[in-house]
């Protein structure tokens, strides 16, 4: 019984043991790997899809680009077709010129016209930095002395109190008292007035110069103006060679493989030589600024404009009239059957035009 008295003293637990508090949080840690591996297993998967449809699309764009090659190639092999290739792409260097002249011609207006822009915005900047620092420096210039002639009173005021030291100096000092309250009061509103005033002058100078917004609805409609007058100029000096370049550089420039609508190989011959006289006629820069202008004034008086804030005429507005003459003499009759540049998008007109 002794025994087994004293094996009382033995406790033994049945219940499970709880795991380890760091156990519990590595295995949410571990679930929370298993997530974000899915996840980004996932992303990865999507990625690959992504590729491989990009690489079925360069592979079939590459397929198209070698077709068409082999097609070129079996055309320049064949004298009767390969005439009619070297006009065609001739015909599409032909616009394609046309079309860089225009480009390059806009974006020499467009750094002109932003440099003089950029300067009179930082002009008027300057000019309203000094008005206000006229505005606010002659108020801090006051705040300044009012609180340096406010602290010489109240100084006065103290010291002389301070000499007031009897006792039949009572009634002084009680009246002293009130206006060294008094003059303290103004130098606290002093010192807020110059406080605010040097705090207007700190933000005047820390205040950045304001963003360039860009050209101005004006100038980009004079540019656009004066590139659809180029454009025409282009045209009139095409159109002098009796011969419907502009047309048929359009219609190659429209179509990605070369066709048999040029002639014979004779006729070809005698195309090709048009289009390098063409060529020669748009590159031609003597009396260009002139004609530029002639057309741009044209332009300028009979061009309207759907909203306020449309850089590009109305299509209809600049069409040439019955009697337009404009042009140089020796195609000023035909004037009148020149192409809307605009409206028919000579030159690729629309991509150049400033919006």
């Amino acid at each position: 019984m002794k025994a087994l008295r004293q094996l009382g003293f033995l406790k033994v637990s049945i219940r499970p043991e709880r795991p380890e508090p760091d156990e519990d949080h590595r295995v949410l840690e571990l679930f929370r790997n298993r997530a974000e591996l899915k996840k980004a297993y996932g992303g990865l998967q999507d990625e690959t899809f992504r590729l491989k449809d990009l690489i079925k699309q360069q592979e079939g764009a590459t397929q198209r680009v070698q077709e068409m090659l082999s097609a070129l190639e079996g055309r320049l092999a064949v004298a009767e077709t390969a005439y009619s290739a070297l006009v065609f792409y001739q015909l599409r260097r032909l616009w394609q010129n046309g079309r860089e002249l225009l480009t390059q011609f806009v974006a020499d207006l467009a750094r002109q016209q932003e440099e003089r822009e950029r300067r009179v915005h930082l002009a008027q900047h300057n000019r309203s930095q000094f008005e206000r620092r006229a505005e606010i420096e002659p108020r801090l210039a006051e705040a300044q002395a009012r609180n340096a002639e406010t602290g010489t009173q109240l100084q006065a005021l103290e010291a002389e109190r301070a000499r007031l030291t009897r006792f039949w100096h009572y009634f002084k000092r009680r009246a002293l008292e009130k206006r060294v309250h008094y003059v303290s009061a103004k130098l606290e509103q002093a010192r807020a007035q110059l406080a605010q005033a040097q705090a207007e002058v700190e933000a005047l100078e820390r205040e950045p110069t304001p963003e360039f917004p860009g050209l101005s609805i004006g100038a980009r409609r004079s540019i656009n103006l004066a590139v659809i007058a180029y454009a025409e100029v282009l045209c009139l000096r095409v159109a002098s060679l009796k011969t419907p370049l502009i047309t048929l550089a359009r219609e190659a420039t429209a179509q990605r493989e070369a066709t048999d609508n040029y002639g014979s190989p004779q006729e070809c011959v005698l195309l090709m030589g048009q289009i390098a006289r063409a060529q020669k006629l748009i590159a031609e820069r003597q009396g260009l600024a002139d004609e530029i202008r002639v057309r741009t004034d044209r332009l300028q008086a009979v061009a309207r404009y759907r909203t306020p804030n449309d850089g590009a005429p109305v299509q209809d507005s600049i069409a040439f009239s019955e009697g337009d003459a404009l042009a140089m003499p020796a195609v000023g009759g035909d004037a009148k059957r020149l192409p809307n540049v605009l409206a028919e998008d000579i030159w690729d007109l629309f991509r150049v035009l400033l919006r």
